[in-house]
């Protein structure tokens, strides 16, 4: 069963130690507790390391630095440290909700055709206010490659993938400089299908920094 197996959350971070242990906590407070994080550090010159240090007798915590490579090569590097049956992604100023792995692992169990689980979005701002903001979007579940071609609806922090469609099809393409998750899904929907979870599983969130 999918509660066996482990997660392995990807945090790929630079110059986030404001918002870091958010995204990190959120993480270690699923009611799903088969998790680890591995946190890569991209060159971050803020006061990222010092932040981590809360965590480092944390067993579940694993903590990266490089110097700066770019999010395609960190989040890659997350992956290849990683150790888990699923791999999830979370940026490292966003944060997930307690239940998010507990609603969408079981998603998976319906077919052995299914590579990826997301989920529709919520937001806040740059103080963690909850904002009313609605999605746009049009999900879809299944084979999703012709829809993926007019937009990328998979949102990013919400995607949980099994480590054999990485594996079968690569990480993030690191030639790209923005789109690294559209391309990536691209490539996995021509293998595998989709799964979509119709509700929030984390929070976005809306600032003045963001990329």
């Amino acid at each position: 069963m999918s509660s066996e197996k482990l997660v392995s959350v990807v945090t790929a971070t630079y110059n986030m130690g404001k918002y870091l242990p958010i995204a990190v906590n959120s993480v270690l407070n699923q009611t799903y507790k088969n998790v680890e994080i591995h946190v890569v550090d991209d060159g971050s010159t803020d006061n990222t390391r010092e932040v981590m240090e809360q965590y480092k007798n944390d067993p579940r915590v694993h903590y990266h630095y490089q110097e700066n490579q770019g999010q395609a090569r960190a989040k890659n590097r997350g992956i290849e440290e990683s150790k888990g049956f699923y791999v999830a992604f979370l940026d490292a100023d966003d944060m997930w909700k307690p239940d998010k792995l507990e609603k969408q692992l079981p998603l998976f169990e319906s077919s052995e055709e299914i590579g990826v689980v997301y989920s529709d979005v919520a937001y806040m701002d740059g103080e963690g206010n909850i904002l009313p903001k609605k999605s746009n979007k049009t999900y879809y579940s299944g084979w999703i490659t012709k829809y993926l071609f007019v937009d990328n609806f998979v949102n990013f922090n919400s995607a949980v993938v099994k480590r054999k469609c990485l594996e079968e099809l690569g990480g993030f393409d690191e030639s790209l400089p923005m789109s690294i998750d559209w391309d990536l899904w691209l490539r996995i929907s021509t293998k595998y299908q989709f799964a979509y979870l119709d509700e929030p599983t984390f929070y976005y969130r809306l600032w003045s920094g963001q990329m």
